[in-house]
């Protein structure tokens, strides 16, 4: 008996079936899914690709909801925390940059069209009207990724020169021992790794340890303005310390460097809902835009089972009842990625999910798009394990089954879950040439 035609696949369709709410992001659509949402300080919405027009423009969706009509004060994206904290100054007025393109223009690194899409450059330009139009109570932008070493380096260092000028030499001085990789991470890690140097560790945590030794004096010298520079500067100095101990551990091996990186992610996010005050409200404060394998909870998958740990799971561990977590599948479409690392974006056909997995199930509900409430005691059936597809900014079709599902407990996972059966590839706003040509494999769809 083939698995679609089993007792149990037939249950877990039903099943969804019934509990599935059709989904089209009206304001109605959006009230009703952010209903039990509402009494939840930090929104945790999730992407099942770094890739897909689809996700982008619903998180966008929600995100204004929950700022238009609950008071939402920051939105803290999978993005470096120095080109984050640009578009932030933007939207709140406050940087040189003259409009939303040029804000966005830090994105530099690969995979530049993550953060330099035609989606995200449509919610900046909102963002920055409203908080035009509301000036009391401005949105701030944050990233809270780890991938920018060099670049906060600059920044504290940048910091230092205009409030203490000794102090900036001393910064130098330390994070000079840098300098010899001339930007390269990774090989400062993998230098560290074979025993060529020694570790830059204590001097990024000196750094670090001196800047909030100063915190008081530096962060009043000139009320808000002073407190919001020292506030970037000290989170570029806890990045610089992270990401030193994050590219050791890349050589160490990949659950070592992942929980690092997670965890640095949970501890910016802490130090935001600290900035903003949102330990204090009842109410949404912090939307989290990032990929279903960070904000789905760890310990409801395979990531768990090895000893890997996420966001998701810090966060409800830290937060409690605080959270609500929302994901997204679908089952095929196209999708902005590359092939390999560091590689031109490509808009690639994302193959129809295998059967067994929660996208082939949620595709047979027969909804073009929908929601569920995974509380809903009907869909108690997916408390058991299924494959799940995550596709990041590298998607590799032939390799589909080992590449890019695992196993998870949807149920466990998220608290509402999001299908969109066919999705569509994000714009970068720079496509490459590859781009235009989207790649269809010889065997779509079987892919046998």
């Amino acid at each position: 008996m083939t698995w679609p035609s089993s007792n149990l696949y037939r249950h877990l369709v039903n099943s969804a079936r019934s509990a599935a709410q059709p989904f089209n992001a009206s304001r109605d659509d959006l009230a009703a899914l952010l209903q039990r949402a509402a009494a939840a300080q930090i929104i945790l919405i999730g992407e099942a690709s770094h890739g897909t027009q689809d996700f982008y423009h619903l998180r966008a969706s929600i995100t204004k909801h929950l700022i238009q009509h609950h008071g939402l004060t920051g939105v803290a994206v999978e993005a470096d925390w120095p080109d984050a904290y640009r578009v932030n100054r933007f939207v709140r007025g406050e940087g040189p940059d003259i409009d939303a393109n040029t804000a966005l223009s830090g994105f530099e690194r690969f995979p530049s069209w993550m953060w330099r899409n035609t989606e995200v450059l449509s919610f900046v330009r909102w963002l920055r009207e409203w908080n035009d139009e509301h000036p009391k109570s401005k949105v701030g932008f944050y990233g809270l990724d780890l991938y920018s070493l060099a670049t906060s380096i600059r920044a504290v260092i940048s910091y230092l020169d205009k409030i203490d000028p000794e102090a900036a030499r001393r910064a130098r001085d330390r994070y000079a021992c840098f300098d010899h990789f001339a930007g390269d991470s990774h090989a400062y890690g993998y230098a560290v790794s074979a025993g060529i140097i020694e570790p830059c560790e204590d001097d990024v945590v000196k750094q670090l340890t001196e800047l909030r030794a100063r915190a008081v004096d530096y962060a009043n010298r000139d009320g808000h303005v002073a407190h919001d520079e020292f506030f970037f500067a000290e989170q570029n100095a806890m990045l610089a310390k992270n990401a030193e101990e994050y590219y050791r551990a890349m050589f160490r091996g990949r659950h070592s460097s992942w929980n690092i990186r997670d965890t640095h992610m949970a501890d910016t996010l802490d130090a935001l809902v600290n900035y903003l005050g949102c330990q204090n409200g009842t109410k949404p404060c912090i939307a989290v835009w990032a990929h279903n394998s960070h904000l789905g909870d760890a310990r409801a998958t395979e990531m768990g089972e090895r000893g890997e740990l996420n966001l998701g799971q810090l966060v409800r561990e830290r937060y409690g009842g605080n959270v609500h977590s929302i994901g997204f599948t679908t089952y095929d479409g196209t999708v902005t990625a590359s092939s390999d690392w560091d590689s031109d974006a490509e808009r690639k056909v994302v193959r129809p999910a295998l059967d067994g997995s929660i996208e082939a199930l949620l595709h047979s509900v027969g909804l073009p798009q929908f929601v569920l409430d995974l509380h809903d005691e009907r869909m108690g059936g997916y408390a058991t394990p299924l494959l799940e597809r995550a596709i990041g900014v590298i998607y590799r079709p032939q390799t589909e089954r080992q590449s890019h599902y695992f196993h998870a407990r949807v149920t466990e996972q998220f608290d509402t879950m999001i299908h969109v059966d066919r999705t569509t590839a994000l714009v970068p706003l720079e496509p490459s040439p590859h781009w235009y040509h989207e790649e269809v494999p010889e065997t779509y769809p079987s892919g046998l």
